[in-house]
C-alpha cells in the first residue's frame, strides 16, 4: 500500500536545499514509514538538521522514529532504541535511549529487521502514552520561515 501524503512547503522549502539523491531517499523512507502507520503524525523542524519526525499524537514526548536529513547523510532515528529489541545489532549510538540506523540505500531500511524495529517502536508508544491520542493523520510544521 502506498501512502501519499503531500510534504508541508515549510520542509520542502528547506529540503530543497539538498542534494538530489538524499531527497529520493528521503521522499522512499518517509513512505516506508507512513505505510507501516498511516495514521501517523508527522512533526518537521528545522535545528541542526532537518527533522521529519513521527507521532501517534501531536507531542514530540511521543515520536517513535525521525529521519535526520544532515548536509550529505541521513538516519532512520528511533527515540527509545535501546528499550528496542534488536537482533541484528542494526541500532548505533551510544545515548541514553536514542539510536538510529545510518541510511545511504533503501536496502538499509526496506527489510523485515527494520520494519520490525519500527513496529515495534509504534507499539511500545502505544503502550506508554496516557491518554488516548487526540490527533491523528497530521502533518505539523514547527519550522519557522525566513521574512
Amino acid at each position: 500500500m502506498t501512502i501519499e501524503r503531500p510534504i508541508h512547503p515549510h520542509f520542502q522549502y528547506h529540503l530543497d536545499f539538498k542534494n538530489q539523491e538524499l531527497i529520493d531517499l528521503y521522499y522512499d523512507l518517509r513512505a516506508f514509514i507512513f505505510s507501516l502507520n498511516p495514521e501517523a503524525n508527522e512533526l518537521l523542524y528545522n535545528t541542526h538538521a532537518l527533522v521529519s519526525s513521527y507521532s501517534l499524537s501531536d507531542r514530540m514526548s511521543e515520536m517513535y522514529c525521525m529521519i535526520p536529513i544532515y548536509s550529505k547523510h541521513m538516519n532512520l532515528g528511533f527515540m527509545k532504541g535501546t528499550l528496542l529489541h534488536d537482533p541484528q545489532n542494526l541500532l548505533h549510538g551510544t545515548g541514553k535511549l536514542m539510536r538510529h540506523i545510518p541510511i545511504s540505500d533503501p536496502s538499509d531500511y526496506r527489510n523485515e529487521a527494520v520494519e520490525a524495529l519500527i513496529i515495534s517502536a509504534i507499539e511500545l508508544e502505544r503502550e506508554e502514552m496516557e491518554a488516548h491520542r487526540k490527533k491523528i493523520g497530521l502533518t505539523i510544521s514547527k519550522i519557522k520561515m525566513p521574512s
